[in-house]
């Protein structure tokens, strides 16, 4: 018999096979001696009561040999002399699962990308948390595997609208990831481990007759009659193709300036700006589990907020138990933070993006950004312009080599800037100042009566031992590259597809990939 069943255990018991026998042959009224195995289909953490548990749903088999978990098929093909090639900008998830859809469907696959390969970006990585350093095309944002290669690998979304979660999770097993990623609520891969699935991903493309160039910047595009037919690289290089997946994620501002430039149509987009904000972990451990100490069969806790503010929305976002703040910034002079966690989750913080909602009426207000754009403002670039404008006062207030301004959590709630600051995971280090002098005043007051709520909802969160760092302003794309619904392609531009977080399309590595394969499948039968 082979049977779908769901089990609540302690952590101590979810932890041994033997127990988990036991509860299944109970489940099902049979001797333990009819368990012949198990595979987990799903494992969640219910941590609401005194006592936690772990939720297991189970695909059980009594008196049956026991059977693999079934994973998904793919067949790569050999495209050297594939008669249709198209020419992928931007080596992040979109462009690499579309890569290898595009394998699968028999269509050869030209990936540029404007960084380097996993590998070289390391000591461009070295040079920004070590000597502040920005390298422009090659850092936490732009180069081989795109932001998520550096930034966590967090994989779990709830839109199933662009694809198969399920499909996309089991490719990356099929590189190198663990299988625990298929059954885990919150999936999460690590930024160790990462970069040797990406090369993995990159060597297959290769092998099957696909190219992925390196420090290959487009620069232009070949349009003629209302018809991409390829690009211009910074070298002069042109790439000639059937189509062109535009997958360059939500920093590629010089992209956003050159469809500007051209008259091609780009939207001003909503996103999400504020600061990242950095406990303890074992803080929120104690507050998530309702515990002096986590036990060893527990994950470091994470958390999910959220509160209203004057009709805008203050939320966390990228939450990384045991992670690290990095520096995220594309250009000099600039401030970005980010947040990631290896797969172990084994640093002694925890940090989340602490966000509002910015919509575009919200910065006509403001005069500074008034005398520098003029009704530039009012454009497609504008919320790009607002953008930067933050993240470079962020950087004046920092005091220089990509140093962060930062506040204690209450002081920052109250206006006083703190005369210390704790320990901080950001390498490029931190400096006491008023944030209020970083953050338009809307952001601002919206993320102090925030922090208020969430310690209201989340026991100790709000706290003078967690430091408020500027700024987070890298959530999504501030430009949506329109597309048609039917066909995917550019109103304006035959055999342009805008794809995944540049294009405002997707929010996340897991969206981009089904984005990215949704388009490869688009192209096939052109």
């Amino acid at each position: 018999m082979q049977k779908e069943i769901t089990i609540r255990l302690k952590p101590d018991e979810a932890a041994d096979e033997a127990i988990i026998k036991q509860r299944i042959a109970d489940a099902v009224s049979k001797k333990i001696g009819s368990v012949y195995g198990f595979n987990i289909l799903k494992r969640s953490i219910d941590a609401r009561s005194r006592q936690t548990w772990i939720n297991l749903t189970l695909e059980v088999f009594i008196d049956q040999p026991a059977q693999p978990r079934q994973s998904v098929q793919v067949n790569y093909k050999n495209v050297s002399h594939a008669y249709k090639r198209v020419i992928i900008v931007g080596a992040g998830p979109a462009g690499l699962f579309a890569a290898l859809q595009l394998i699968e469907l028999g269509i050869k696959p030209v990936i540029l990308e404007r960084g380097k390969d996993v590998k070289s970006r390391r000591r461009d990585l070295a040079a920004i948390n070590k000597q502040g350093v920005v390298n422009t095309e090659s850092n936490y944002c732009f180069g081989e595997g795109g932001a998520g290669t550096y930034s966590d690998g967090k994989l779990y979304t709830r839109s199933n609208k662009r694809g198969s979660v399920e499909r996309i999770l089991n490719i990356f097993v099929h590189f190198g990831a663990d299988e625990k990623i298929l059954y885990e609520a919150h999936p999460h891969i690590g930024t160790n481990k990462l970069p040797h699935i990406i090369t993995a991903m990159r060597q297959q493309i290769i092998d099957s007759g696909g190219e992925v160039q390196f420090n290959q910047k487009v620069v232009d595009f070949n349009i003629k009659d209302g018809v991409i037919k390829g690009v211009q690289t910074i070298d002069n290089t042109v790439f000639d193709g059937d189509a062109v997946i535009l997958a360059t994620g939500h920093s590629a501002r010089d992209i956003f300036e050159l469809l500007c430039a051209k008259n091609i149509l780009i939207e001003a987009k909503p996103f999400a700006l504020g600061v990242r904000a950095e406990h303890p972990q074992d803080l929120i451990d104690r507050a998530q589990y309702k515990c002096d100490a986590r036990g060893e069969y527990l994950p470091p806790a994470s958390y999910s907020l959220v509160h209203q503010v004057n009709e805008a929305g203050v939320f966390s976002f990228c939450m990384c138990p045991g992670g690290i703040i990095a520096p995220a910034a594309t250009n000099e002079n600039e401030i970005v933070v980010n947040g990631w966690s290896p797969s172990k989750r084994n640093n002694p913080y925890a940090n989340s993006g602490i966000v509002v909602q910015v919509q575009q009426k919200d910065i006509y207000a403001i005069k500074e950004l008034k005398s520098l754009y003029g009704d530039k403002m009012k454009g497609a670039l504008g919320m790009m312009y607002f953008q930067q404008w933050v993240e470079q006062k962020a950087f004046e207030a920092g005091g220089g080599k990509l140093v962060a301004p930062a506040q204690r959590m209450v002081d920052f709630s109250n206006n006083k800037i703190s005369a210390t600051l704790p320990n901080c995971s950001y390498l490029p280090g931190i400096h006491s100042t008023g944030l209020q002098n970083v953050l338009p005043p809307f952001v601002h007051n919206a993320l102090q009566k925030g922090f208020v709520a969430f310690g209201k909802k989340m026991k100790g969160y709000f706290t003078n031992e967690a430091v408020v760092v500027a700024t987070e302003s890298r959530t999504s794309s501030p430009v949506r590259i329109p597309r048609s619904a039917e066909t995917l392609q550019h109103p304006q531009i035959k055999n342009l597809y805008p794809c995944a977080e540049g294009a405002g399309y997707a929010g996340g590595i897991v969206s981009a990939a089904m984005d990215g394969e949704r388009i490869a499948r688009m192209i096939s039968p052109l």
